[in-house]
């Protein structure tokens, strides 16, 4: 695990290698992914699927979000979240909890 930040002085951010891996070839910044958790923070969360799960999207570089990727994240408010999925977003892709 790597750990991309501190947020606040409390929220601790990771991310796991595979992550990393693909944030790296997609060419997402730490300080996109920080944002994406700072969203959460505020609340704006786009999917909670529970058991401390949610989906979040994450703009791709120069496309905004509609064309950018969703991410799944273990999240504990205040504490910790840990980026653990990425995909690609494409047209008429849907997520099931079986994936």
């Amino acid at each position: 695990m790597t750990v991309l930040r501190r947020f606040a002085e409390r929220m601790r951010i990771f991310k796991n290698k595979p992550f990393t891996r693909f944030a790296r070839k997609a060419r997402l910044g730490d300080p996109t992914l920080c944002k994406a958790i700072a969203n959460a923070e505020r609340g704006l969360i786009d999917a909670d699927l529970g058991g401390s799960v949610i989906k979040q999207r994450i703009a791709r570089p120069g496309k905004g979000k509609s064309g950018g990727f969703r991410a799944m994240i273990l999240y504990r408010r205040t504490t910790r979240a840990v980026l653990f999925t990425v995909s690609r977003k494409m047209k008429g892709q849907t997520l099931r909890k079986t994936s």
